[in-house]
């Protein structure tokens, strides 16, 4: 198969994840904010920061925070460390450093996968109440110890309601 064909199946293919993604998605009353953005084919550069901000109406709501990663079959290690910064309505911020395993020890990569795309979900926080509404501003940046990350495709921040 050549590579012109390869290209548009998986670009066929990742239509349909993403209206299957966004059919299910319209379901998830837990949700309270999700969103993924797409890393350039060149790699995740270090300066390349994902940013997110999340409106929070209600602050006495507990809820989850999961850290979405999408990498493909390629990519070079089982894991992929992140920092991450929270700043506040007030002004105030938290900084994080998460590790993001992506692959078990033998090699075989977790998450969900289709092709040679692998989906995962990392829990970052559990049962967080947020201090006060207003609205919060994410960023997120690859902590590896090179300068361009090869094969991370999607980054994302999804927080939901806790059960």
């Amino acid at each position: 198969m050549s590579f012109v064909h390869f290209n548009l199946i998986k670009k066929i293919f990742s239509a349909f994840l993403l209206l299957g993604f966004l059919f299910f998605a319209s379901c998830d009353s837990a949700r309270i904010f999700e969103q993924n953005q797409e890393i350039p084919e060149s790699g995740w550069a270090q300066s390349n920061v994902v940013k997110f901000d999340v409106d929070i109406k209600d602050p006495a709501t507990a809820a989850h925070f999961y850290v979405n990663v999408r990498n493909a079959d390629g990519y070079p290690y089982g894991n992929v460390f992140l920092f991450i910064k929270t700043v506040f309505p007030s002004g105030k911020f938290s900084s994080d450093t998460l590790e993001c395993v992506l692959a078990d020890e033998n090699g075989k990569w977790l998450g969900t996968g289709v092709g040679d795309l692998y989906d995962n979900q990392i829990p970052f926080k559990r049962n967080v109440r947020f201090p006060q509404a207003g609205t919060y501003h994410f960023e997120i940046e690859q902590g590896m110890r090179m300068e361009n990350v090869p094969l991370i495709l999607d980054v994302g921040l999804r927080i939901e309601k806790a059960e």
